[in-house]
């Protein structure tokens, strides 16, 4: 029977080996041979010896959390970004904690939220935090300890994940052309975020490579919601030269477009073709089932944790040297029911 509150001393007899190896079994086992760790961890499985984790993160000067900030946990976008990170972290020694960075902002107690968190790195998936900012986290034990999963901060120097957002953008208006289409317009993302930049710039150039019109009332503003998609639909009404197709900047745009084209009798695909960005799951389900630009978001989180955990066990002078380059992922375009061919 396995002793109560097992000791490291007690692993250490079990397995024949010393206090200092059980520890090094337990903190860098890739440094031991194999017999010997083989050895270890069966005796640790014998004894049910338990590390104290607060003393460990203690003694080795962590808090054993990492922070993630979600610009909107109300959006199920970020469910498998969420997803994605936690299946990376879950097998590591550090405890998640999730935030909503949006209330913090309007609070504007974001900077010392961060240092308040006592967190040992952050994974940040709102864009429009300031680097002002983040400098204030930047520093001390958050220093080189920063990653940002799907949007980014163009005026600071930190790694990230992202997804190629502007070949998005040309694949959809692209597939609309292929379909007949030459009257296209675009919804677009919150003026001052990247995503909508990068998406606006691809849908841009691609339209200049196919010669096609462009008409400053075809380019509506929107905000990635719901609500800006319905908005979008009374201004097509309202356009004496409606456009065949729309490309919106989100899936939640486009369902709120689709929503809002087919109360006022404009139907889709029949009367115009709607294509949205994201490929969130209600995309498959929803009708008309939604044509889309698929971006892996549990790819782009589980990429994230690794590099932030990869940078939690280097030195500062091993990071330095890494760099911070952008890891871009491919996109695919599905093509479902809310697209059709021009008659």
């Amino acid at each position: 029977m396995a002793p109560k509150n097992a000791r490291i001393q007690d692993v250490a007899r079990v397995a024949g080996v010393s206090t200092a190896t059980v520890s090094r079994a337990l903190s860098n086992p890739d440094l031991l041979a194999k017999p010997t760790r083989d050895a270890v961890f069966e005796a640790i499985e014998q004894t049910g010896y338990r590390v104290n984790q607060a003393a460990r993160n203690l003694r080795k000067q962590q808090s054993g959390a990492i922070l993630i900030l979600v610009p909107n946990l109300g959006n199920p976008f970020f469910s498998q970004i969420l997803a994605g990170i936690n299946s990376v972290l879950a097998d590591s020694d550090f405890s998640v904690l999730i935030a909503d960075s949006s209330e913090k902002r309007q609070k504007g107690k974001l900077a010392e939220f961060l240092l308040d968190s006592r967190v040992d790195g952050m994974i940040s998936l709102d864009g429009d935090l300031t680097v002002n900012e983040l400098k204030r986290f930047d520093q001390g034990a958050g220093a080189n300890r920063i990653v940002f999963a799907c949007e980014w901060v163009p005026d600071g120097d930190y790694p990230s994940v992202r997804v190629d957002n502007a070949m998005g953008a040309q694949l959809a208006v692209r597939h609309l052309y292929d379909l007949g289409h030459r009257k296209i317009a675009h919804v677009t993302g919150p003026e001052s975020n990247v995503l909508t930049a990068e998406r606006r710039a691809g849908m841009m150039e691609e339209r200049q490579r196919l010669e096609l019109e462009t008409r400053p009332e075809w380019v509506i503003r929107g905000d990635f919601s719901v609500q800006s998609g319905l908005d979008a639909a009374q201004k097509i009404l309202a356009m004496p030269d409606r456009p065949t197709a729309v490309f919106c900047a989100s899936d939640e745009v486009a369902f709120g477009l689709v929503s809002g084209l087919e109360s006022i009798g404009i139907h889709v695909p029949k009367d115009i073709s709607v294509v949205g960005f994201d490929d969130i799951e209600l995309a498959q389900v929803f009708v008309p089932k939604l044509t889309t630009i698929r971006q892996d978001r549990q790819s782009i989180g589980a990429r994230a944790a690794e590099m932030l955990l990869e940078r939690l066990t280097q030195t500062s002078k091993s990071v330095r040297a890494t760099g911070n380059q952008p890891e871009v992922l491919g996109v695919e375009l599905v093509s479902r029911e809310s697209t059709s061919v021009l008659i």
